[in-house]
C-alpha cells in the first residue's frame, strides 16, 4: 500500500482546514468513523459541518469539566447544538494521560507511566498523543467500537493539524491501541 502524508511546516490552528479537507476525502471513500479534539467546540462544529449528509459517525470529545477550573466546562453550547443537530455526538471525558497521575506528580514530584507515554507520543507531535488519546476517550464512552478503523483528528492548541487512522481499543486495553496510518501531522 502507498499512501500519502501531508506534512505542515508549523504547528497549529492554521492547518485546521487541510486536515478537515482530508478528513472529508477519507470519508467520502469510505471511512465510517471521525473523532475529533475540540476543547471549546469550534473545530468539532466546523467538521460537522463539512460533514454534513454523510453518514459518518462523529465523534467530538472534549476536556472533562473542571479541566481548567473546578466546575468550569470549556465547550460552548451553541457549537454542542450544531454538531448534535448534524447527527454528531460530544463525548466530554477525562483524558487517560492526564488524570490522576497529574496530582501525584505535582504533589509527589514524580514521573508516572501515563505522563511518559504521553511525552513519547509527543515525539511524533502534540496532535498525535491527542489523537490517541480520543479514540481511547471514544472507545471508553461507547462512542465508536473498539478495533474499528477510526480517524482522528486533533492539534496542537486550538484548531487541528494532525489526522491519524487509528484502530482503538478501551482505555484498559491501552496496549491494543494501533496506530495504523499518520495522514497528516506538523514536522
Amino acid at each position: 500500500m502507498q499512501r500519502t502524508v501531508e506534512y505542515f511546516e508549523t504547528p497549529g490552528k492554521a492547518n485546521t482546514e487541510r486536515c478537515i479537507e482530508l478528513l472529508v476525502e477519507e470519508v467520502r471513500a469510505g471511512r465510517e468513523h471521525v473523532v475529533v479534539a475540540s476543547t471549546e467546540g469550534d473545530t468539532g462544529a466546523a467538521v460537522a459541518r463539512a460533514l454534513q449528509g454523510s453518514q459518518a459517525n462523529l465523534v467530538v470529545v472534549t476536556h472533562s469539566v473542571g479541566f481548567s477550573k473546578p466546575n468550569v466546562d470549556e465547550f460552548n453550547a451553541e457549537h454542542r447544538q450544531a454538531i448534535e443537530s448534524a447527527g454528531g455526538r460530544v463525548v466530554t471525558a477525562t483524558m487517560p494521560t492526564h488524570a490522576i497521575e497529574t496530582a501525584l506528580m505535582k504533589q509527589h514530584q514524580g514521573v508516572y507511566p501515563a505522563y511518559l507515554i504521553a511525552q513519547a507520543l509527543r515525539r511524533f507531535s502534540e496532535g498525535t498523543k491527542v489523537g490517541v488519546e480520543i479514540s481511547l476517550m471514544a472507545c471508553d464512552a461507547g462512542a465508536v467500537p473498539e478495533g474499528a478503523d477510526v480517524l482522528t483528528l486533533a492539534g496542537t492548541g486550538r484548531g487541528a493539524d494532525t489526522l491519524l487512522l487509528i484502530r482503538p481499543a478501551a482505555t484498559k486495553r491501552f496496549l491494543e491501541l494501533r496506530v495504523l496510518e499518520i495522514l497528516a501531522k506538523p514536522r
